[in-house]
């Protein structure tokens, strides 16, 4: 008589091949062709990791007294919540790499059913480190695994079939869960309560960005003037992983109509080229916008007309172009949907006579 887990390992996992696909200890990143160069990027210690100072402090202190007890816990489970693009993936690389951890890395999309998490938890070592990313699109039946898995480290199989089944508890290696969203509000309640250390990435200052832009333009050996560096950071969004994409396409700009050294002319020809506005604003910031004043003036606009207008998921949407416009004060949010301030009227209306 073989075990059927309640989970139905057997049936939905297709041994190490589908599990490599489910895990890999390797950070993944939106954009698969720069994934290897954007791997050596990422700082790898809370040293090297730029902005984010309350986050670091307080993580550092819990990490520091599970090694100091050295009894055997592990760091309670963490979940970092955010708009995209701030950090909260290169901080779950780097805390397992402070706790001296493996890093094994998912996301909740690739894990469509029960029997997925349950070969991953059962393929975890003592002290493994499990970074799930957009946690809040879980299945409902897979956050149900992982809740006793999170809070007593067990597992619920089943044994036989039909009236004579019976459910036994299987013991799980102690491991910490790292949780990355940016829809906090979308997780179930009882998954979010199982969470020791929540904590929101902000936006980062200009200063920070400066950092980052003069610490990548280093790791790719590009020289890069004071001014670039500022005008670059300017135009970031506040976010490291769009400072680091402009910084690499400016370097390849510098690199074809320069000597590789990026001075201001060069940054600023490369970032017309790219129409990145001095809000840091692209075509399709711009375009939706547009949209919303050419059709629907001072009027709240709806999520989903929104969409509609653009030819976006109203995710995206949700997920990239707002929160960055609301911190602006380009748009705002009232009970009958969104609406164009007037800085966005007179910002667009700025852009339209500066390139005309």
């Amino acid at each position: 008589m073989g075990i059927e887990r309640s989970v139905d390992i057997e049936s939905n996992i297709d041994g190490d091949e589908k599990l490599h696909r489910l895990i890999d200890s390797k950070v993944n990143e939106d954009d698969l062709a720069e994934q290897a160069e954007e791997v050596t990027l990422r700082p790898g210690t809370f040293a090297d990791y730029i902005g984010q100072e309350r986050l670091k402090t307080n993580l550092k202190l819990a990490i520091d007294a599970v090694k100091k007890r050295d009894d055997g816990t592990t760091l309670d489970h963490v979940l970092l919540y955010g708009p995209p693009g701030l950090g909260k993936t290169t901080m779950a690389n780097v805390i397992a790499r402070e706790m001296g951890a493996n890093l094994r890395v998912t996301s909740g999309p690739a894990i469509e059913r029960a029997g997925d998490l349950a070969s991953i938890l059962t393929n975890l070592q003592d002290g493994d480190v499990l970074f799930i990313d957009e946690i809040h699109r879980l299945r409902r039946a897979v956050e149900e695994i992982l809740y006793s898995a999170m809070e007593d480290y067990k597992l619920d199989i089943v044994i036989g079939k039909g009236p004579a089944a019976r459910s036994v508890r299987l013991d799980l290696p102690k491991f910490t869960v790292i949780g990355a969203t940016t829809r906090t509000g979308s997780l179930a309640g009882p998954l979010r309560d199982r969470f020791g250390l929540i904590h929101r990435l902000e936006y980062y200052k200009i200063p920070e960005i400066e950092r980052i832009i003069s610490r990548t333009a280093g790791l790719l050996g590009t020289g890069i003037a004071d001014e670039a560096t500022n005008l670059l950071a300017r135009r970031s969004r506040l976010t490291p992983r769009i400072a680091n994409r402009l910084t690499k396409r400016v370097r390849d700009y510098a690199d074809v109509h320069g000597d590789g050294f990026i001075n201001l002319n060069l940054a600023s020809a490369a970032l017309d080229m790219m129409e990145i506005d001095d809000l840091g604003l692209d075509p399709a910031d711009r375009n939706m916008l547009q949209l919303m004043l050419e059709n629907y003036g001072d009027r709240p606009v709806g999520l989903n007309t929104i969409a509609a207008l653009t030819g976006d998921e109203a995710a995206t949407i949700e997920d990239y172009y707002e929160p960055y416009m609301l911190q602006l004060g380009l748009i705002e949010r009232t009970p009958r949907g969104r609406a164009v301030t007037l800085k966005a009227r007179e910002h667009l209306k700025n852009f339209d006579s500066t390139t005309g």
